[in-house]
C-alpha cells in the first residue's frame, strides 16, 4: 500500500481521469479530482455513450427491416422511429452513466470538486470552483485528462439546429430528411450508418478518395459498399469549404465550387485538445504544434510529478487508452509495478454496420515492408452461422510473423466485431501462434469459428 499522505489531484473526470482516480484511491492515495462537466467526460455524455445508444437503435431497425430475407413478414414496413423518444432515452442513460461512475468514485474515498481545474506549478491544481471562488490543491503527483472538443471550421459554425457538431445531434427531435456528413472518419461514418438506418437521405462527403481512411482498406471498402447499396450519397475527393444556413435548411458549399443542399449538415472533422488555460507552460509542460501535452509510454510530462492521459494528450483517441493511459500514470506515480504503454495491443472498432474491428499490425505495415508476416483472410459469406444470420458482407483477417508464427494482428468485419475481435486481442496480447489459436474449440456453428479457421491456413502454409 502507498502511504495514505501521498497527495494526487487530477484535473478532467473522463476515463483517463476517473479510472486514475479510482487506482490512486486503491494504492491509497489522498485522491481528489476536479471536473466541470460531468464524471465520464465526453465519453460517457456527449461521445461513445450516448452515439454508441443512438447505433444500437440504428442496428434495431436494419435488422427488422432485412428480416424479410429470413421468411419474417410484414416487419419492414411497420419500421418508425421517434427520434425524440430516443434521444430523451439516450440522454437519460448517459447522465445515469456519470451519476453511477461519480458514486462508484466517491465510494472508493476520491474527492470530487466540481471546477475548472488548472496547473499551479507542476506541484498543486488551482480549482476555479462552480459554486465560486477558488480551491488551491498542494499535490504530490498532478494528471491532466482534460480530453478534446469537435473541431470547428470558420465557415462552418455549428449552431445546435441545422448545422451540428456530434455533440448537438441529441437535441434533435425528428429523423432529418436529408442529411449532409462532413468527414468520413470514424464519427462521420458512424452517424451517417446511423442515421441512414433511422430513415435518413445521407450525403457523406468524403475528402479521401475511400471512407474510413485510417482503416484498413479491406474492410473500409466493404463498409463503403454497404453504405452505397443501401442508398448513401458518398463524395469522394470532396474537401467541404462552408455550410451556411438556408431558408429550409442547409447548403454545403464544396472546395471545387460544388453545392450539396440538405435538411441539416453533421459538421464530423475531428477534435482540438481541451489545453488551453491549464497553466502548461508555467509548469513546463510542453505541448505539441497542435496543442497536445506530449507523454511518454508511462503517461509522464516534461514536468516531474505531472502526468496526463486521453484525448488532450493525441497518442490514441480511444476512451480504452484514456483510460489504461490514467491507471500506468497512478501505477508508476505511486510505485505500484507497470508496463509502459503498447499501442500494437489496442484492439478498435468502428461502430457502424457492419463493424469495423481491429488489433495489432495492418495491413498497410505488411503492404510497406514494417513488418515480415502472411496475411489470410476468410469471407463471412462462407461461414454457415453468417449464411443462418443472413449475413453477407464481413470477413476475418489474422496477421501472423514469418516464421515464429506469432499473431500480430488481425480485423473483423462483422455484426458484433466488437465481441469477435476480443479473441486475436487476447492472441496478440498473449503472443499466441497460429497454431495455438488454431487448436483451441471454438462453438460450431459460430461465426468465431472463422478466427479459428484462418488461424488454420496460416498454419497450414508453414
Amino acid at each position: 500500500m502507498i502511504a495514505p499522505m501521498t497527495r494526487v489531484a487530477i484535473v478532467g473526470g473522463g476515463p483517463g481521469g476517473y479510472e486514475a482516480a479510482l487506482v490512486a484511491a486503491q494504492l491509497g492515495a489522498e485522491v481528489t479530482l476536479v471536473d466541470s462537466d460531468g464524471i465520464g467526460g465526453s465519453a460517457v455524455l456527449t461521445d461513445c455513450v450516448p452515439s454508441k445508444a443512438l447505433l444500437a437503435v440504428a442496428e434495431k431497425a436494419t435488422e427488422v427491416r432485412a428480416s424479410a430475407a429470413l421468411g419474417i413478414t410484414g416487419a419492414a414496413t411497420a419500421v418508425g422511429v421517434d427520434l425524440a423518444a430516443v434521444n430523451t432515452r439516450i440522454t437519460a442513460l448517459a447522465a445515469a452513466q456519470s451519476a453511477d461512475t461519480a458514486a462508484r468514485c466517491v465510494r472508493e474515498g476520491v474527492r470530487l470538486v466540481p471546477g475548472r481545474g488548472r496547473l499551479d506549478g507542476p506541484d498543486a491544481v488551482v480549482a476555479e470552483l462552480a459554486e465560486g471562488g477558488t480551491e488551491r490543491i498542494p499535490a504530490d503527483a498532478v494528471l491532466l485528462a482534460t480530453g478534446a472538443r469537435p473541431r470547428v471550421l470558420d465557415s462552418a459554425r455549428p449552431d445546435g439546429e441545422r448545422i451540428l457538431s456530434w455533440e448537438q445531434v441529441y437535441g434533435l427531435a425528428e429523423v432529418p430528411e436529408r442529411l449532409v456528413v462532413v468527414g468520413s472518419g470514424v464519427t462521420g461514418a458512424e452517424f451517417a450508418c446511423a442515421y441512414q438506418a433511422l430513415g435518413a437521405e445521407v450525403v457523406l462527403v468524403s475528402s479521401r478518395e475511400h471512407v474510413l481512411p485510417g482503416e484498413d482498406p479491406d474492410a473500409a471498402k466493404v463498409l463503403e459498399d454497404v453504405f452505397e447499396r443501401r442508398g448513401m450519397a458518398v463524395l469522394r475527393r470532396s474537401r467541404a469549404r462552408a455550410a451556411e444556413r438556408t431558408a429550409d435548411g442547409v447548403l454545403v458549399t464544396l472546395a471545387d465550387g460544388r453545392q450539396v443542399e440538405g435538411s441539416h449538415c453533421l459538421m464530423a472533422v475531428g477534435s482540438v485538445p481541451n489545453t488551453e488555460g491549464l497553466g502548461l507552460a508555467g509548469a513546463g509542460v510542453r505541448t505539441t504544434a497542435g496543442g497536445h501535452i506530449e507523454v511518454d509510454r508511462v503517461s509522464r510530462t516534461s514536468a516531474r510529478g505531472v502526468y496526463a492521459a486521453g484525448d488532450c494528450t493525441g497518442v490514441l483517441l480511444l476512451a480504452s487508452v484514456a483510460a489504461m493511459q490514467g491507471r500506468i500514470a497512478m501505477w508508476h506515480a505511486l510505485g505500484a509495478a507497470v508496463a509502459p504503454l503498447d499501442l500494437r495491443t489496442v484492439s478498435s472498432n468502428v461502430f457502424t454496420d457492419p463493424e469495423i474491428a481491429t488489433v495489432g499490425w495492418t495491413q498497410a505495415d505488411v503492404d510497406a515492408g514494417r513488418v515480415s508476416a502472411e496475411v489470410v483472410t476468410l469471407p463471412l459469406a462462407t461461414n454457415a452461422r453468417a449464411k443462418m444470420q443472413g449475413i453477407t458482407d464481413g470477413f476475418v483477417k489474422v496477421i501472423c510473423r514469418r516464421g515464429t508464427r506469432i499473431v500480430i494482428g488481425g480485423v473483423v468485419v462483422a455484426p458484433r466485431a466488437s465481441e469477435l475481435i476480443f479473441g486475436l486481442a487476447l492472441a496478440v496480447e498473449q503472443r499466441m501462434t497460429v497454431d495455438e489459436v488454431a487448436a483451441t474449440f471454438t462453438v460450431y456453428p459460430s461465426l468465431s469459428g472463422s478466427v479459428a479457421e484462418a488461424a488454420r491456413r496460416l498454419r497450414a502454409t508453414d
